[in-house]
């Protein structure tokens, strides 16, 4: 197995309680000790053409599903979503599915390195012996002049440098994600907490609710945790065989949520908070019950046309909820991601508290523990102190913050300004590429850690992170190098290593409850390993939720346009997420499900608007808003209001390897540095305009042109 543990320590640990048998496979006490080997170094319990199973995380999004990784002759062969798992229950998207295309992408950064800020030519390969004494050098900085900026994935990491941080006096460590803005996190968790007094993200009970109204939340494909709500989602359609859930989506563009609703209600983009109360008024009206203060001087006939809504359409969604025995409002996306997101949400929310679902089947709970999220004004306030020459050190570890961040915000430049950037990017990205030092983490699927659950699982949930194979590179995971530049600088922390700190970590599980348990933390490690994390058996979401009364809330509606050269612009992830799934050739050939276009970026544009124009399928056209341009082709989508225009996010790489570079567009350009009253990225009420070029570019597609468009 290995040479680092003998024989007298094996039967010690063995005789802790874990079968033998157990010890055998990568999910016994034992593994904590193997060295998982290539296949080119086969290990003795690994036998040729028999198949090993590991239980670990997926790390693709901050969602955390469970899965199994099944290897053969030391080589990850197939990932699927583990059914033991409580969040997932066995199902993963295809982000997940796509993970190994990360382990073994040939773009990788396989070792340290050292560049002159930005300039490939001058990259030079270092060793760890050269580059943990320089992270020590750098620990040692003034501490309020050391930063770090991770991503919203593993939250062990994030739990270590906050230790550490905290133990030196130094700030606190931001997270950040486009993907997270555009869910509208750190939005719904304060408007969670105006309305309820908690500061949690709730908890939609989708599956037991009957009529759902969606404001923007697209929970089937990327919002929150979309292969849990998507189970969910099913549970609603079809475990009840006397009543079919109702699933009404209110939003611009029909997304692959509106595709699936019973009906789609195209409002105009920052209409969602005005036609929230006048749903409020008209179900009280239909309930016999008092209107609510917020909605007193609230017109639904004026709202209605105000957001493009027939009036009787809006009575009778109004009827429909205030009838069931088990209504449910969600709010999310691009509906909260405006100036007055925070309103917005808090409107939706204050529908749940309308129709008594607080805590009750099919309705809203919350979770027990707080989301740690950063809110992009925390993000601006990091730019404005490296602007400011305030930030001698930028610590930068899963985040991409020069691609994802608007460009308006000017990262890239304040960048310049930082005297020591250190990256621990596993690929070449963008502003792992503007660092001084690319000094590489493992790939998830070579890492131990942890992730917490909390944005959609009905229980307490800590899912577990191991390595299915051995590095394939000179890579080290990050928590290692920072416990042992922290002990070098001085300021050390009390763990030999980072599995000892994920160790130390769960030891409170042992006696929280879950569905398995241990007399001491090896034996506690070994099924810790092997069942994919901890759990417990019963729901423990929070059903004490007292709501406090409504605030009037004066919402100033959509923007008035430009008739046919202005629009209102809505930017939506994909399956390529933050950006990082971009490098995944696997992703990048999957059809979008709504258009089935591939491999680059698009600009939909409603057929009536297109006629308008002049425009057809495959003219590239420029789009402009006040912070920025980019150019694209066109595809002419009937499921967009002809007002609105939509861009997806995820294409438009510099950097980041031969599947991502020099495809598409971003649109971080287009979009503004402003943020609503939670920090939120104000993303969602921003108004463009298009432009013929006069180039074409043809767009790839599945569907067939004769078919649909009568092309031949």
């Amino acid at each position: 197995m290995s040479d680092k543990i003998t024989r007298r320590n094996f039967l010690k640990i063995a005789g802790a309680g874990a079968a033998i048998s157990a010890v055998l496979t990568g999910c016994g006490p034992m593994s904590r000790y193997i060295v998982r080997r290539p296949y080119t170094e086969m290990p003795e319990y690994n036998q040729t053409g028999l198949n090993t199973y590991y239980a670990s995380t997926c790390r693709e999004c901050a969602a955390g599903c469970g899965i199994i990784v099944r290897t053969k002759e030391g080589r990850a062969i197939t990932i699927e979503g583990n059914p033991q798992h409580p969040l997932n229950r066995g199902r993963l998207c295809a982000r997940g599915i796509t993970a190994q295309q990360g382990l073994y992408n040939p773009d990788r950064v396989f070792g340290p390195i050292f560049q002159a800020r930005g300039d490939t030519g001058r990259q030079a390969r270092t060793s760890w012996d050269e580059a943990i004494p320089l992270v020590s050098e750098a620990l040692k900085s003034p501490a309020g002049q050391i930063a770090f900026l991770l991503g919203t994935a593993p939250d062990h990491l994030y739990d270590l440098v906050t230790e550490w941080t905290r133990s030196i006096g130094a700030p606190a460590p931001l997270r950040y994600s486009a993907l997270a803005s555009f869910e509208g996190r750190s939005t719904l968790q304060e408007a969670a907490n105006r309305t309820f007094g908690k500061p949690a993200l709730p908890y939609f009970d989708l599956a037991n609710a009957e009529v759902v109204f969606s404001f923007g939340a697209n929970f089937l494909e990327t919002w929150l945790s979309p292969v849990s709500y998507s189970a969910a989602y099913g549970d609603m359609r079809q475990a009840r065989p006397t009543r079919r859930g109702y699933l009404v989506a209110f939003e611009a563009r029909q997304s692959l949520t509106a595709g699936n609703a019973d009906e789609w209600i195209p409002i105009k983009p920052g209409s969602e908070g005005l036609v929230a109360l006048a749903l409020a008024r008209l179900v009280a009206e239909a309930r016999g019950e008092a209107t609510p203060a917020a909605a007193r001087s609230i017109d639904p006939a004026t709202v209605a046309e105000t957001a493009g809504i027939e009036p009787a359409k809006l009575t009778e969604l109004a009827r429909l909820f205030a009838a069931s025995e088990h209504s449910l409002a969600i709010p999310g996306g691009s509906a909260i991601g405006q100036h007055e997101g925070l309103a917005i949400a808090q409107a939706i929310l204050q529908l749940n508290v309308q129709v008594n679902n607080l805590g009750l089947p099919g309705g809203v709970f919350l979770t027990n523990s707080e989301q740690p999220t950063t809110s992009l004004t925390e993000v601006k306030s990091l730019v404005q102190k490296m602007n400011d020459s305030q930030v001698k050190v930028l610590f930068i570890h899963a985040a991409n913050p020069v691609f994802e961040l608007p460009k308006v915000l000017g990262f890239e430049e304040a960048l310049a300004k930082v005297p020591l950037v250190i990256s621990f990017a596993t690929f070449p990205d963008e502003t792992a590429m503007l660092s001084d030092y690319i000094l590489p983490d493992h790939s998830p699927l070579e890492s131990f850690g942890y992730q917490r659950m909390l944005a959609a699982a009905d229980r307490p949930v800590y899912s577990s992170i191991q390595p299915v194979v051995a590095p394939l590179y000179d890579t080290r995971a990050t928590a290692d190098v920072l416990l042992a530049a922290a002990a070098a600088a001085g300021s050390p922390l009390p763990y030999t290593d980072e599995v000892d700190f994920v160790q130390q970590m769960i030891v409170p599980l042992i006696s929280a409850g879950g569905f398995y348990t241990a007399p001491e933390i090896q034996t506690f490690w070994s099924r810790w390993l092997q069942y994919g994390g901890w759990w417990v058996t019963e729901q423990g979401l929070d059903a004490e939720i007292a709501a406090g009364s409504s605030r009037p809330a004066t919402f100033s509606g959509p923007a008035a346009l430009e008739e046919d050269k202005q629009f209102y612009l809505v930017v939506f992830p994909t399956q390529l997420g933050d950006g990082a799934g971009a490098n995944r050739p696997w992703l990048q050939e999957m059809p979008d499900p709504m258009t089935t276009l591939t491999w680059n970026t698009w600009v939909e544009v409603n057929p009536e608007t297109a006629d308008k124009l002049g425009i057809h399928d495959d003219d590239v056209v420029r789009v402009t808003t006040p912070y920025g341009a980019l150019e694209a082709s066109v595809y002419r989508y009937p499921a967009i209001r002809p007002d609105t225009i939509a861009i997806p996010f995820g294409q438009g790489h510099t950097a980041l390897g031969r599947w991502a570079e020099g495809r598409g567009a971003n649109p971080a350009a287009l979009l503004p540095a402003a943020v609503n009253e939670a920090g939120d990225l104000a993303f969602g009420d921003v108004i463009a305009s298009i432009a013929l070029t006069g180039k074409r570019r043809p767009l790839a597609r599945v569907e067939n042109r004769e078919g649909v468009y009568g092309e031949h």
